[in-house]
């Protein structure tokens, strides 16, 4: 089992999260993030869809988030790209900051 992993995630905040200056509702940034996935599943491109519309700063490098170690993301995020196959998305991930689409690139 890994004890690194390289990926990059989308992250749509909403009114209430963590960190949060977003003006959409919970409701909403669930609806968009419900969206991109179907997407990307049907052919969209990650890193570009990272790009215009995720709330991370990581956005603007495709929403990467270089190597990082097991336990340095918040429990619920940490578990869903550890469990990741190289070149896998995600589910719809929901953690304090919002919701999050990941990808592990490595």
């Amino acid at each position: 089992m890994a004890d690194q992993v390289n990926a990059s995630h989308i992250l749509l905040m909403y009114a209430g999260s963590s960190r949060s200056t977003a003006t959409r509702t919970k409701e909403e940034a669930l609806e968009l993030i419900n969206k991109y996935k179907a997407d990307i599943d049907g052919g969209a491109d990650f890193a570009e869809i990272a790009k215009e519309s995720s709330d991370c700063p990581s956005g603007s490098d495709g929403g990467s988030l270089g190597l990082f170690g097991r336990g340095q993301m918040v429990p619920e995020f940490d578990e869903a790209a550890f469990n990741l196959e190289v070149g896998g998305l995600s589910d719809v991930v929901e953690t304090d900051f919002g919701y999050h689409l990941i990808t592990r690139t490595a």
